[in-house]
């Protein structure tokens, strides 16, 4: 159930009504608009005692209105303008297209500071890097840990840019917290329980990415687990779906874009380095995520691809990232965004 305030309520009515929905077991969850306070109320209709219809009786309320979805928090009826999440001073979900860049993978020192230069010239928002790797084969490079997520922070501070990374252990949130401005959920993560609701105990952004075989509610009812914990601040990431198809490493799902954003009031953005796996696809599939509807993307960029530990084939050239950060405004702004 969602329970609309009146535009004139008072914070004591809000106090009241929020006392009442908890006495019932529910939790609530208070979401201020610009015009009016929205309490999203969350938990198992169990019957008539539970019930929060009578709710519309109460001083400063102007209606309740029950969410059929069973994404109740992440569902667009919540907030139908659409949710905006601030990671370090920028805010994903606005009007601007917002583009996080960087290596795949943290490799040293140098590589990360020439990674973060590169794309802080061409117009990046956020520096992105995997310090802990999550790999097919336990064989592969696992990422430098710990140093790595320093050596990240200090980059992003070196060229003035937040900071986004891929956490795999709940164990490891606080290290995280520490050092990173948005904690990120790989695919392989997208329903790890356990770590979704330890997300939604802080405060930090969460960039949630679609798991590899996952559907759309799946994908809404994992960001439910970080929202119903109390953590607001969750951008969802399409990354490409495993289908029969090998040409490519996955297949770029843009039709989610779209109808995500008529499902959930949730940012939305697209990595189209992991949907691809090809360098020379990032470009149109990045382009045509923005036409399609997307607030940001998650591109891949390396000093030197052809050296990285991790995923070089589907990195980006600093000097491809330049040209596709070019390509990216006109078409932005086709589409009423900006850059």
């Amino acid at each position: 159930m969602i329970v609309v305030m009146k535009a004139q309520a008072t914070e004591e009515e809000i106090r009241t009504v929020v006392r009442m929905v908890e006495e019932l077991e529910y939790h609530a969850n208070v979401i201020r608009g610009v015009e009016r306070t929205v309490i999203a109320c969350a938990g198992e209709e169990r019957g008539p005692q539970h019930s929060l219809a009578h709710l519309e009786a109460v001083s400063g309320v102007e209606r309740v209105i029950p969410v059929l979805k069973p994404y109740k928090l992440a569902s667009r009826e919540v907030r139908p303008e659409g949710s905006v999440v601030d990671v370090g001073g920028v805010k994903i979900g606005g009007r601007a297209i917002i583009v996080m860049a960087g290596p795949c993978a943290v490799e040293s020192a140098e590589q990360v500071e020439q990674a973060a230069l590169a794309v802080k010239r061409a117009g990046a928002h956020l520096l992105r890097g995997g310090a802990y790797k999550p790999r097919t084969s336990p064989y592969s490079f696992q990422g430098m840990e710990a140093e790595g997520l320093t050596l990240l922070e200090n980059a992003g501070k070196k060229v003035g840019l937040p900071v986004v990374t891929e956490i795999m252990d709940p164990h490891d949130i606080d290290l995280f917290v520490e050092h990173a401005d948005m904690l990120q959920v790989g695919a392989r993560n997208a329903q790890n329980f356990s770590l979704l609701r330890r997300l939604g105990r802080i405060r930090k952004p969460v960039l949630l990415k679609r798991g590899m075989s996952t559907r759309l509610e799946e994908f809404l009812m994992a960001a439910e687990y970080v929202l119903s914990e109390g953590n607001p601040n969750v951008v969802l990431c399409e990354r490409g779906i495993r289908t029969f198809e090998t040409a490519t490493r996955n297949t770029l799902d843009l039709n989610a874009v779209p109808m995500l954003k008529q499902m959930t009031h949730l940012p939305v953005i697209v990595d189209p380095s992991h949907g691809t796996g090809i360098w020379s696809l990032v470009k149109p599939m990045a382009l045509a995520s923005i036409a399609a509807g997307a607030d940001g993307l998650l591109i891949e960029v390396h000093p030197k691809p052809e050296l990285a530990l991790s995923d070089g084939p589907q990195q980006l050239r600093p000097d491809k990232f330049e040209d596709l950060m070019r390509a990216i405004r006109p078409v932005a702004e086709a589409v009423g965004r900006t850059l």
